[in-house]
């Protein structure tokens, strides 16, 4: 993927597709902006004029709730326009026809292009072909990137636990089809975390597993040993060609996360799941819901996230010279 699309002539964020190419001081300055807006869901009026005039489109060519619902909240508290396209159902899956549906929603005179696809990279080419004043926001892209989840990620992390040289974090589950481990493994090796592990059985992890920077395990116990984080995530079973498990039950078994195994990480580690949660499958319900758990506070900190990534993207918040990694 082309990293410096992201970016103007004078290096500002004009899109916001990947974490890859990004440093430190930009992930840092989202989480710095988002702050800001976490104040404004408090108000008697949750809106600020920062976007007022400024139409964002969600252009979803795949099912999704929180993450369409959390961009929708975000643009009208931006004071934007919004207008939701639900196309999952649609035959858009070529190319020219994409670039079609794009070109008609384009003669509309809007501003943003918020782009979830099941292929990789469709984002990046939507970037690649609107038109110069159109900016495009990756909502999650196949099995590649989901670059905002990532970031409110970042942030419910850095709420509770602060500095991330000291953090150590695991990622459980299905990273071979998960977008969100590989945007979430970049952000935590770029804000400088302490140890990245991944722990899966050997089917679900990809092949470059390796070269990600992180540690791998197949044992649970071994992985949650001493971590302050764990990041739980679902069987996508919607991108499963094949026998990846021999059950759902024998994953519960040996993947799962329990009481007993939530003990073996650190006391005071938080317990994360980027959501839908399939309970009973990766977490029971008394860890989801137990005082560990911050998923919800995941869910409201995406508002905020997406408020500020947007906001940056479309010129608000100006940052020229600190987005491309050096």
């Amino acid at each position: 993927m082309n990293k410096s699309i992201q970016f103007d002539a004078a290096g500002r964020l004009r899109h916001f597709l990947t974490i890859d190419g990004l440093n430190r001081k930009l992930l840092v300055r989202i989480m710095d902006v988002a702050e800001s807006f976490s104040s404004v869901t408090e108000q008697q009026v949750k809106k600020v004029p920062l976007l007022r005039g400024k139409t964002i489109v969600n252009l979803f060519f795949e099912n999704s709730t929180r993450t369409r619902n959390t961009f929708e909240l975000a643009a009208k508290r931006l004071s934007a326009d919004v207008l939701n396209v639900n196309i999952a159902n649609s035959a858009t899956s070529k190319g020219e026809s994409l670039l079609d549906t794009i070109r008609n929603i384009e003669a509309m005179h809007v501003d943003m292009f918020v782009v979830r696809h099941e292929a990789s990279g469709a984002a990046h080419f939507i970037a690649r072909h609107v038109a110069p004043h159109i900016s495009v926001v990756n909502a999650g892209d196949g099995s590649h990137s989901h670059p905002t989840q990532a970031m409110l990620d970042m942030f419910t992390i850095r709420q509770c636990k602060g500095d991330f040289s000291k953090l150590k974090v695991a990622i459980v589950g299905d990273i071979l089809h998960s977008r969100v481990a590989r945007s979430e493994i970049l952000a935590l090796n770029t804000l400088g975390a302490a140890e990245v592990r991944v722990v899966a059985p050997k089917t679900l992890l990809p092949a470059d597993v390796s070269g990600l920077g992180v540690n791998v395990f197949h044992d649970l116990d071994q992985g949650l040993s001493g971590v302050d984080v764990i990041v739980m995530l679902r069987l996508q079973k919607e991108r499963m060609s094949g026998a990846f498990l021999p059950s759902e039950h024998e994953y519960f078994t040996y993947f799962g996360l329990t009481g007993e195994r939530l003990a073996k990480a650190n006391p005071n580690a938080i317990v994360m799941h980027p959501g839908p949660i399939n309970r009973g499958v990766e977490i029971d319900s008394r860890v989801a819901d137990g005082p560990q758990s911050v998923i919800l506070q995941q869910v409201g900190n995406g508002i905020a996230v997406r408020m500020a990534v947007m906001s940056m993207v479309l010129g608000s918040h100006g940052v020229a010279n600190v987005g491309a990694a050096s």
